[in-house]
């Protein structure tokens, strides 16, 4: 009898798992429609090809140390790790949701004593009651509310891998992009330095000629002037190195401290160009896209486990024991006891409540559905920003540069002019200070278009891919 309890239970379950998957309440998923044409390229990506920006793109910079900089972030960064444990939580969920989709088996055992009078007057009679068995207790998911729960908690679980995904993108790009602000400041301060050093002999030799007579209080007025200009910046850089080298350690995930350097500024090798694709791409490649659509998922799986709770509840419940008034027989020869129901509970009157559970839900994924859009738009225009960018500090360094080399000849003619008694001295200070800032603008400029290459990568999405997805993606060749 025994035996063919199980085989029914079993085959009644076994029915009810192949009947159900075509029964889900709430609606199906369907990605909306895109908020932008698909078949264009970017306004001002030059190449107008497929992008291949899964790569290792911080590699194309060719500085080791910043390459060691990166795995140590990627490594020991205490955000990225907390990022890492919130996917094992949600898979955690994941396997606690699907619990539900599956009968629940409990053992039950119970030991009494106690007595049943028939009539007032007869014999009271004490008796010890015995009994243990298996019980099985299931909601049939009828209607798929739990397996719209299910639903949601992949969703779920899959957004926290995009999240962990997304922060890793962002932590390379700030690691690279602090390291050349580090690598800025450097050269800032080197030109401040040198800059003072430069003025101090150039005092020097004023207040000779001064206390000579070959020159007027003015002069060496405005030389000292000069002088203390670039005495006052060498803090401020000093000031700047200090606090970014403290930027990069926490993302580092240590303490503040100092932090090494590969290449300088100016031998910085500028990375190939890469295409930038289609704007259609960022929805298979950014993971803050990837993401939002997620949690868009999720919550239109919500509105089904919404409208579930407004359907009747279907349970079945069943036990098989023995029980016995002897305890040393009940496993030997105690009797045989099983139940076997089911049962319905529905939702009768609730002034509403469950009909306003849905509305809830739906506008809820109203929100997500803009909030998914709104995404892939910001992502478009970081794409075009990062383009346009690159573009014009290209051009922008290059007048830069030459800015700089005309004003170093100027400053050095100027000193000849003045020292052959040709021109004032306020000629000399006015091209030293050209120099004097046309060399700091040409070093931010420097760092602004390496970073400019670095906000197209994380704009596009690259930089998290997998070993798997490593294999399939051809190398970047550099011209």
């Amino acid at each position: 009898m025994v035996k063919r309890f199980i085989c029914h239970i079993l085959l009644l379950a076994g029915v009810v798992l192949l009947l159900l998957p075509g029964c889900k309440v709430g609606p199906n998923y369907k990605r909306p429609d895109p908020v932008f044409d698909t078949t264009a390229y970017y306004r001002f990506d030059p190449l107008k090809g497929d992008t291949i920006t899964n790569v290792k793109w911080w590699e194309l910079f060719q500085d080791e140390q910043l390459h060691d900089l990166i795995r140590i972030a990627l490594e020991e960064n205490q955000n990225l790790l907390i990022a890492t444990s919130r996917i094992e939580e949600a898979r955690a969920f994941l396997g606690f949701t699907k619990a539900d989709l599956y009968p629940n088996i409990t053992v039950s055992g119970q030991a009494t004593r106690n007595n049943f009078v028939q009539s007032i007057n007869q014999q009271v009679d004490v008796r010890n009651t015995f009994f243990i068995a298996p019980a099985l207790s299931w909601e049939i998911d009828f209607w798929g509310k739990l397996r719209r729960a299910n639903e949601a908690a992949v969703a779920e679980m899959l957004a926290t891998e995009y999240t962990r995904r997304a922060i890793q993108v962002s932590l390379i790009s700030d690691v690279a992009a602090l390291y050349f602000q580090l690598l800025d400041y450097d050269k800032r301060l080197e030109i401040a330095r040198r800059t003072f050093e430069s003025r101090q002999q150039a005092s020097a030799i004023i207040e000779d000629r001064f206390s000579e007579g070959y020159t007027a209080q003015i002069d060496l007025d405005q030389a000292r002037i000069q002088e203390y200009i670039a005495e006052g910046a060498i803090p401020v850089y000093e000031r700047l190195v200090a606090q970014t080298e403290n930027a990069l350690s926490i993302l580092l995930g240590r303490a503040p401290g100092s932090v090494a350097r590969g290449l300088d500024l100016y031998n910085q090798p500028i990375p190939p160009p890469i295409p930038a694709g289609m704007p259609a791409d960022l929805l298979a490649r950014r993971p803050d896209v990837l993401e939002a659509e997620q949690l868009m998922i999720a919550q239109n799986a919500r509105v089904g486990i919404a409208t579930g709770a407004m359907l009747p509840s279907i349970n079945l419940s069943a036990f098989i024991g023995t029980a016995s008034n002897d305890f040393s027989q009940l496993f030997s020869s105690g009797t045989a006891v099983w139940s076997f129901g089911g049962g319905i509970i529905s939702p009768l009157f609730n002034f509403g409540k469950n009909r306003k559970r849905v509305e809830i839900e739906k506008q809820r994924t109203i929100q997500a559905q803009y909030a998914y859009q709104a995404t892939v738009i910001q992502s478009i225009r970081e794409v075009e920003d990062a383009l346009i960018s690159i573009n014009t500090y290209d051009r922008q360094l290059n007048a830069r540069i030459k800015q700089r080399n005309s004003a170093q000849s100027a400053k050095e003619l100027s000193r000849e002019r003045y020292n052959g008694g040709v021109t004032s001295y306020l000629e000399v200070l006015e091209n030293d200070r050209a120099f004097f800032q046309a060399e700091l603008e040409a070093a931010e400029t420097q760092q602004l278009y390496l970073r400019s290459y670095i906000s197209l990568y994380k704009a596009l999405g690259g930089g998290w891919i997998t070993e798997e997805e490593a294999l399939q993606e051809t190398p970047v060749q550099e011209d």
